[in-house]
């Protein structure tokens, strides 16, 4: 049975996510501008996890799925993070880990949940209670064409669960693959016919589930590096669905695609899990790197790399939270906190607020990992905290202000 150490994982899963060594999986860590190779680039990290997850979130100035791109590639334009979904763009709108930009490839194995979708997870069979709203949203497309999610009847106020019918029984045909989203202007949601939106190709190919599976399985392990069966599943959000989850990982081992591994931990304790076989090579050549300690990068709180809270403490020692829903007083960190990756560790956290009217990136808090820290350890700690600031400020072209850093 092949083994990993915690130091191995972890650095295997920044390379993999194109935080470490980029270069050396393939990644591009540079695009500037608004060009068609700053574009490119993007979709390579896309495609590298098969998903860009979207969030409404903007107070630190920037989405999450910006934050993402602009902490893998220096020099990224964050607006044009917000125009990746484009008509005839290799990407679609769809639920993968959440509601996410996926690679346009993937569009077919991703007929199963369109077909378990016609029964609307939230609000179940929406369609088939209201067939006349159905049609007359179709119809309505079909013949005026896209239509905005502003546009439609009635509106919402606090969230998915005060959406007007309209609105939902969108969702639910966007849900069951009878809609597509064209395109998001302003992160509003453009609603097309899916045969207006998606390409013939990849819209007549058809993937049975148990295949399905199978490659959404080794797509999460091409982001993760190493990863334990619940990350593999949780990363699709293949929920109720562990019998067929493990038949898949089975027959990816007998078809030499992943191995198991057991990551031993600090505590030796052994936690099963699975690694592709070029992913032991690679974590091997990664023991003889020197990560900075002085050179930092923020971090989006729905970072690929951050999301599943149990991993992040296994790999990192880090316990990564999300305060928004909290009360201000019962907040530890802040509203949204950013954690800071230097090298191979999160050393810091910060929240922020843009004031895009004075132009300023106002640092509301910050926080070392390690408190205690001293001399040239301390130093570095800094220095990685401010040119990680300075690195998202200058993408966003505001001015830092607020909270004396250094």
């Amino acid at each position: 049975m092949e083994t990993i150490s915690i130091s191995e994982a972890r650095r295997l899963a920044l390379a993999r996510a194109g935080l470490l060594k980029p270069e050396w999986t393939g990644l591009p860590k540079r695009a500037t501008d608004r060009t068609l190779r700053a574009r490119k680039a993007a979709h390579r990290i896309i495609r590298r996890f098969g998903y860009l997850q979207l969030d409404t979130v903007s107070i630190a100035g920037a989405r999450s799925h910006a934050i993402v791109l602009l902490s893998r590639l220096d020099g990224f334009d964050h607006e044009l993070a917000e125009e990746l979904l484009r008509p005839n763009e290799p990407l679609f709108e769809y639920w993968g880990h959440e509601a996410s930009w996926i690679p346009m490839e993937l569009y077919p194995v991703f007929e199963f949940r369109r077909k378990a979708f016609c029964s609307h997870p939230w609000w179940g069979d929406l369609i088939g209670q209201h067939p006349q709203v159905a049609e007359n949203l179709r119809r309505r497309i079909r013949d005026e064409g896209p239509i905005r999610s502003l546009d439609m009847e009635g509106s919402g106020s606090n969230g998915w669960w005060d959406l007007k019918l309209v609105k939902r029984v969108a969702t639910a045909l966007w849900s069951a693959g009878e809609l597509a989203i064209r395109e998001r202007r302003n992160f509003q949601r453009i609603y097309d016919l899916t045969e207006h939106v998606i390409p013939e190709r990849w819209r007549q190919k058809s993937v049975p589930e148990s295949q399905a599976i199978e490659q959404l399985l080794v797509q999460a392990l091409k982001g993760h590096g190493w990863a334990s069966s619940g990350t593999l599943s949780q990363t699709w959000r293949l929920t109720n669905q562990k019998k067929s989850i493990a038949a898949a990982l089975n027959r990816l081992v007998d078809k030499d695609r992943i191995v198991p591994c057991i990551l031993i931990g600090e505590d030796k304790k052994k936690r099963p899990g699975w690694i592709r076989p070029n992913g032991l090579e690679l974590a091997a050549r990664l023991k003889r790197v020197r990560p900075r300690a002085d050179k930092g990068v923020l971090l989006s709180p729905f970072d690929p790399v951050l999301w599943d809270r149990r991993r992040v403490q296994q790999l990192f020692a880090f316990d990564q939270v999300l305060e928004i829903f909290k009360p201000a007083l019962k907040r530890k960190y802040g509203y949204y906190c950013l954690p800071v990756l230097a090298g191979d560790r999160l050393v810091a956290r910060v929240d922020l607020k843009a004031d895009w009217k004075a132009k300023k990136l106002n640092v509301l808090s910050v926080l070392l990992e390690e408190a205690n820290l001293t001399g040239k350890a301390k130093s570095k700690a800094l220095e990685a905290l401010r040119t990680a600031l300075d690195r998202y400020a200058g993408a966003l072209k505001l001015k830092l202000a607020g909270r004396k850093l250094y």
